[in-house]
């Protein structure tokens, strides 16, 4: 999905611009990014082939699984769960802490995915976003809806229109700082 893809670029810009530790690496940037679509992939990236298959092949009629979709898909939900819930990004995120002996920052991809998923999915996509503990979750704002459609989308393009001038404007003023170095060692 569009918004999906220009979250994955918004975290690998923020990572770069503000949180490389040190000896930052593109590894590092891209894995920044691909954190925050990683919950989608995880749990739904099989199961959508599948699906798409059986609606190109005329097995099914629908692209969207429902609440009763076939026994064989019901484990997408845990999968789904498990990887949009706080408590489980906290336990790996303290893991990964213990074992390196410092916060690894890009799996703060992973954890801005959750925040902007729960208030921004309903029905049977609500997250249940303190799995395992608990099956609460929101029924928030449908991407569909024209107003939060056009909210969503124009706050992405006014956030990625200032990352691109903050760029330009190092970029001009980089140049011009070289330039009048040059010019004072003449």
């Amino acid at each position: 999905m569009l918004h999906g893809h220009l979250r994955s670029r918004l975290v690998d810009r923020c990572y770069r611009t503000h949180c490389p530790p040190s000896g930052s690496s593109p590894h590092q940037s891209w894995l920044a990014g691909f954190l925050g679509v990683f919950p989608d992939v995880f749990s739904l990236a099989i199961p959508a082939v599948v699906r798409i298959w059986w609606y190109l092949s005329g097995v099914t009629p629908h692209l969207m699984p429902d609440a009763k979709s076939p026994p064989h898909f019901q484990f997408v939900w845990q999968l789904y769960y498990g990887s949009h819930s706080l408590v489980t990004f906290g336990f790996v995120f303290g893991v990964i802490w213990l074992l390196r002996k410092r916060p690894m920052l890009e799996l703060w991809g992973w954890l801005l995915h959750i925040v902007i998923d729960i208030p921004t999915h309903v029905g049977i996509f609500a997250l249940h976003f303190l799995w395992p503990l608990s099956s609460f979750s929101v029924s928030g704002y449908r991407w569909e809806n024209r107003w939060f459609f056009v909210a969503n989308y124009g706050a992405l393009l006014l956030l990625l229109s200032w990352m691109w001038i903050q760029k330009r404007h190092s970029e001009i003023h980089g140049t011009n700082l070289a330039a009048t170095a040059g010019d004072q060692s003449i």
